[in-house]
């Protein structure tokens, strides 16, 4: 497959710049591999796509407020700063993306917040656009991350374009079932259940098992290359109980649904598959780039987002769905207008 097969016409007023009113009131395309059948549904009706016995894969990461914004010393110019992971707890050390970077340099000082509550000095340059970035704080750990929490903002993707987050992202880029902090992006298909549907899929005996990927800069970095098998996926960590082993295998071994809510559930569960097809614990990391042609282990269904052209949840998607199938029932979705992007509608694939 080649980067430039995964380029559609997406009019950007369908790309989804707020959520919904109610999570679970998203509109549902549901397709069909096997007979190409479209319905049009509302999120909640998922339910009556699952039986007893049948079982979800949800991602419980938890995002931080990972972006900042402040100012250069001297200049006074606006930096944006976007923390990627700690380095080193002791020395308050993290890997960000600084946007712009050409105006940052090695020793240059940024301050953040009113009376410039953080200052961080740039200690060194890693790529293009990364830097590390020691915050020079002297009081406990405790004292400083939550001055760096509450500087931050709930760090929405560039195709909403309002620029800034506003408070209802603070809450609504978010799963409510996020429990495990340590994501820069939210694991998008679970932004549409709510607690009354989880609530109800629970009393129709449908399981639920909960696996752990920690979104982090592969979420952002674009395909630059036009031969896919060239792409490398950056390392996310990725975690993955005996117990959610458990629930899952069983489900594989009576037959039954088993669904991955999201793109990022799918690449962690076919990081670590037996030869027999049944999941296995893991903890470490992944790099698993899934594009066509591939062959799936675990799931049998899968719930994601409309995704935009030429990324590589698209191509993972493009991969369980079929790429000409897909291709075809995303144009269904323009012409019906759904929305597309984190904050869009769903579509359950069988």
């Amino acid at each position: 497959m080649k980067l430039s097969q995964y380029k559609y016409d997406l009019p950007e007023s369908l790309i989804a710049q707020y959520p919904c009113e109610n999570r679970d009131e998203s509109r549902l395309l549901v397709f069909d591999r096997k007979s190409g059948k479209i319905e049009h549904k509302i999120f909640k009706d998922i339910l009556g796509y699952f039986r007893e016995g049948d079982v979800m894969i949800f991602n419980d990461t938890k995002v931080f407020p990972a972006r900042l914004y402040g100012n250069k010393e001297k200049t006074g110019a606006e930096i944006e700063i976007f923390l990627l992971r700690e380095l080193n707890r002791e020395q308050r050390l993290w890997d960000v993306l600084v946007d712009p970077a050409r105006k940052i340099r090695i020793g240059n000082k940024l301050y953040f917040g009113d009376d410039d509550a953080l200052v961080a000095e740039v200690i060194d340059n890693t790529t293009s656009r990364g830097r590390t970035l020691r915050f020079l704080f002297d009081g406990e750990y405790d004292a400083f991350k939550n001055a760096l929490y509450k500087l931050g903002e709930a760090p929405v993707p560039t195709h909403i374009l309002r620029r800034r987050a506003e408070p209802l992202d603070e809450e609504r880029y978010q799963t409510i079932y996020a429990e495990k902090e340590g994501a820069v992006a939210a694991p998008t298909a679970g932004l549409h259940f709510s607690k009354h549907l989880l609530k109800r899929l629970d009393i129709k005996g449908v399981g639920r098992a909960s696996i752990t990927l920690h979104v982090g800069l592969g979420n952002f970095r674009s395909v630059d290359v036009e031969d896919l098998t060239k792409h490398k996926m950056d390392s996310e960590p990725i975690f993955i109980t005996e117990e959610a082993a458990r629930i899952v295998n069983t489900a594989r071994e009576k037959e039954k649904r088993v669904c991955a809510i999201g793109t990022t559930v799918m690449r962690t569960i076919e990081s670590s598959v037996s030869t027999d097809g049944m999941l296995k614990p893991f903890e470490g990391w992944t790099n698993k780039f899934i594009f066509p042609p591939y062959e799936f282990s675990v799931a049998n269904s899968m719930v994601t987002n409309f995704h935009l052209p030429y990324s590589t949840q698209l191509m993972m998607v493009s991969a369980f769905a079929g790429y000409d199938k897909l291709l075809k029932v995303y144009e269904v979705a323009k012409e019906e207008g759904y929305r597309f992007g984190t904050y869009g509608d769903a579509m359950l694939i069988l």
